[in-house]
């Protein structure tokens, strides 16, 4: 195998295989390095996609056997049992199994050219004269020595490689832990909604959810800025008021671990000859944590800014600044305002939460809802909903939570 790429991507991942996957269809030399030594494995996420936003990426419809349910909307429980759902008349989410959804990515990567090689562990990063030249790989117990004109890192949280090139790093007071399950013997579900339960003595600081499956299983999990993940998640099983009637006989199959960080887009994603993307950047709705979509959506415009630098043979700072300009055009208006949903919803007690859920019931908010099939892209979404006039009170309601919130 030659030793020299145009590109070299590190992590093959949903974002790092996309990324290869735009790359190599422009005509790039890309070679993906991947640590572990099956595609996919170990999963750690839900695998809940907006149907909205595959369409925009173009990756729907997906395989069958990559997608396990549809979902045509929501029920979210209060702490206190209140309840509010949102249903659509078509599906507006599905779940994928993760293993099959990357190796799907994958194979798109390698069928339009790229090169995958697994078991390979990037150690560190080639620099020279200030800028990123390749990457030193652990394979087969010994180091070799990859040289590239361009380095992205798609290795997801924690990076090894981002302060080595330079680039910003996450916001720790920003980062929530996950715990992803897959259940059995799951009881009083609605197959085509998700569920969604509240409280700071669940998952303080996030939700928790239960995503049924086709099959009669399902998946359940929560992220908590604070407490045992693992503690948390049997307590919302047994004593969560709604939660324990569903999940009080279930039986866990498999567990998974995983941090998800909230706090927006880190500042700078670039340095010289050295990109970064997906969960690395912070590419993560800060509101629900979903990131696949969100970080997929940054590596179109990656290896865009990637190709043109490789064409105009400059590979500068000042050159692949633009693809943090680029994103920002994209995402920046929908990030600003879902960090301000999340510091509100921080901030709410549970009898906050309690009587928003219960005000949403009543006022009749999952009307208002119907034409919001992209939440992907909350803010923009959030303003067509706000032109309905039956929202008025709804947006006074939520501005005065805002603002006691943050007083």
């Amino acid at each position: 195998m030659k030793n020299v790429s145009d590109v070299i991507v590190i992590g093959g991942g949903p974002c790092g295989s996309f990324t290869a996957a735009n790359l190599a269809r422009l005509g790039a030399d890309v070679t993906v390095f991947e640590e572990h030594a099956e595609i996919g494995v170990p999963s750690h996420c839900a695998g809940h996609l907006s149907v909205e936003g595959l369409k925009h990426l173009g990756l729907y419809p997906l395989p069958a056997d990559v997608v396990e349910n549809t979902f045509h909307g929501a029920v979210f429980h209060s702490p206190m049992n209140k309840e509010f759902s949102v249903r659509f008349e078509s599906p507006i989410t599905c779940t994928v199994n993760r293993v099959l959804f990357d190796k799907h990515l994958a194979r798109m990567a390698e069928n339009d050219g790229a090169r995958y090689c697994l078991n390979s562990q990037v150690e560190s990063l080639i620099i020279k004269e200030g800028s990123v030249k390749g990457a030193i790989v652990r394979q087969d117990r010994k180091n070799e020595e990859y040289l590239a004109k361009i380095v992205i890192d798609a290795e997801g949280i924690p990076s090894k490689v981002l302060r080595q090139a330079g680039g910003s790093t996450l916001n720790r007071q920003m980062v929530v832990n996950g715990v992803h399950a897959e259940v059995e013997n799951v009881r009083d579900i609605e197959s085509d909604m998700v569920e969604v339960f509240l409280g700071n003595d669940y998952a303080p600081g996030f939700y928790a959810w239960l995503i049924p499956k086709r099959d009669g299983k399902a998946k359940i999990g929560l992220a908590a800025k604070t407490g045992n993940p693992k503690k948390l998640l049997q307590r919302l099983m047994t004593k969560h008021p709604a939660a324990s009637k569903k999940l009080s006989n279930a039986r866990i199959l498999q567990t998974a671990f995983h941090p998800i960080t909230l706090g927006g887009p880190i500042p700078k994603p670039y340095s010289s000859g050295f990109l970064v993307v997906g969960d690395a950047a912070s590419q993560v709705k800060p509101t629900t944590g979903g990131g696949v979509v969100f970080g997929m959506t940054c590596t179109k415009t990656a290896a865009e800014v990637a190709f043109e630098s490789l064409r105009r043979n400059d590979f500068s700072t000042e050159f692949l600044s633009a693809y943090q300009r680029r994103c920002e055009d994209v995402l920046g208006f929908d990030v600003k305002i879902m960090l301000r949903i999340r510091r509100m919803l921080n901030a709410m007690s549970d009898s906050k939460i309690d009587s928003a859920i219960d005000f949403c019931a009543r006022h009749g908010v999952d009307n208002a809802l119907q034409k919001v099939r992209d939440i992907d892209f909350q803010g923009k979404s959030l303003l067509r909903v706000l032109r309905n006039p039956r929202m008025l009170p709804v947006l006074f309601y939520f501005s005065y939570l805002y603002l006691s919130a943050n007083l």
